[in-house]
């Protein structure tokens, strides 16, 4: 089978790491496996073009907004993976949601028994399956795997310290926050409590790191930690250097308003750092608190687990290994390895 792929691959996001790995299981399967960008095309009719043109037989694409309005014009079968975007905040814009509930209608009533949905947690399938029930026989939930690929040798105090930041008779605690700098990820919230409990501890920092996809909300971001004490703005880094960085962080941060399943919780999780992350449906479906990590409403209520973090070493030790635990159990590279390649074979 030859199949066009359609993910959001630009600026570097955990959307494009799945659709590299996801691509990487299809291929395996002997199928042929072209993967764009949706940013590419500028409406429908380019990728029917494109599939007449280039004889694709089936077509996937992560998210239902912003790659699903893509295939109106097209005819032939295909898979959608919700994002979390498009469930958690595209369904909440009426025009959005018309235009999602349209592509799901146009497979409907077709003689396509093989057209999927994939949703990574169960709360998502529940989600969407209100918004379009007509739909929700063809959610499959399939939570994302975990790969971390960390290169030898990541240090944060040196880091620091060659960025002009004087921590060299100090132990450094740093509260590592990845993520694309957008709305959604509300990277600020957390800033003024940490600046504040800096100035009082100088041993903790937040570094926020990750590519601008939003360039005017970036603009913001830059100004509010240019006058933030012990908070910085890192550039996004390849992916085996972040796993490194990750790793060589006290632990590991989740500020969003809404995920869908975030790929940094999980590599953090793998890679044996604890999670503090933002008490939200997508995080509570993978972070159980006080046992694979530490779940906050409120940046005060993150300060106050923070601080018990550092000082509470079993907490700590315990909240590792059992997240450990469950990222090998449930986010196995074989298992959805071997999802993908079944919804594939019966596309056609």
């Amino acid at each position: 089978m030859k199949l066009l792929f359609l993910a959001p691959l630009s600026p570097p996001t955990g959307n494009r790491t799945t659709a590299r790995r996801i691509r990487k299981y299809i291929q395996s399967s002997g199928h042929m496996c072209i993967l764009r960008d949706i940013a590419e095309f500028k409406s429908p009719s380019q990728v029917s073009d494109l599939i007449n043109e280039q004889k694709f037989e089936a077509v996937m694409t992560i998210h239902l907004y912003k790659g699903g309005k893509l295939l109106l014009d097209s005819n032939v079968p295909y898979g959608v993976i919700f994002g979390g975007t498009d469930i958690n905040e595209d369904t909440q814009d009426k025009k959005k949601h018309e235009i999602m509930e349209t592509v799901l209608q146009k497979s409907s009533p077709m003689a396509l028994s093989s057209w999927f949905l994939v949703a990574f947690t169960d709360q998502l399938k529940k989600t969407a399956g209100m918004h379009w029930p007509f739909a929700s026989s063809k959610i499959h939930v399939q939570p994302q795997a975990v790969i971390t690929k960390p290169c030898t040798k990541f240090n944060w105090k040196e880091f620091l310290q060659s960025s002009g930041i004087h921590c060299k008779n100090i132990e450094v605690y740093v509260f590592l926050l990845v993520c694309g700098l957008r709305r959604v990820k509300d990277p600020l919230f957390l800033v003024d409590a940490f600046s504040a409990w800096h100035k009082k501890d100088p041993r903790v920092y937040l570094i926020i790191i990750g590519p601008e996809v939003d360039v005017a909300f970036t603009q913001q971001v830059k100004a509010k930690v240019k006058d933030a004490s012990g908070v910085c703005l890192v550039s996004e880094k390849p992916q085996e250097e972040l796993h490194a960085a990750m790793r060589n962080s006290f632990a590991v941060v989740n500020s969003s308003i809404s995920e869908g399943m975030s790929s940094a919780i999980l590599e953090a999780m793998d890679l044996k750092v604890p999670v503090l992350a933002r008490n939200i449906p997508g995080n509570i479906a993978i972070v159980k608190h006080e046992h694979t990590g530490l779940l906050f409403f409120d940046p005060s209520e993150f300060i106050e687990l923070s601080k018990r973090l550092i000082t509470d070493t079993h907490l700590k030790e315990n909240i590792v290994v059992k997240a450990k635990e469950y990222v090998e159990k449930y986010h196995s590279r074989d298992t959805e390895k071997n999802t993908y390649q079944k919804l594939v074979e019966n596309l056609l």
